[in-house]
């Protein structure tokens, strides 16, 4: 199990588009995937899970991945984030 700690700067948060970007990524991966913000946290491939967060801009969250490619899920997460969920 890895963690890193990410900061979602994009102007909307984690909400909607970026929200839907982000959870068709972690579904590319076989490894169980969570975010974590605060005390709370959720499956990254659960779209309402990932809004209940209410994840702004400039907030950091955790992303924690176990499993076979979780190296590759993290990376794959924190490279959609930092760029503002554009390809």
């Amino acid at each position: 199990m890895i963690s890193k700690e990410v900061t979602v700067t994009n102007s909307v948060g984690l909400h909607a588009r970026p929200a839907t970007y982000f959870i068709k990524e972690a579904n590319t991966y076989v490894s169980s995937i969570w975010v974590e913000c605060g005390d709370r946290r959720a499956n990254a491939k659960s779209l309402l899970g990932v809004l209940s967060l209410g994840i702004k801009k400039d907030t950091t969250v955790t992303l924690i991945a176990d499993g076979s490619d979780e190296n590759e899920a993290i990376a794959g997460l924190e490279a959609l984030i930092i760029t503002g969920f554009s390809d």
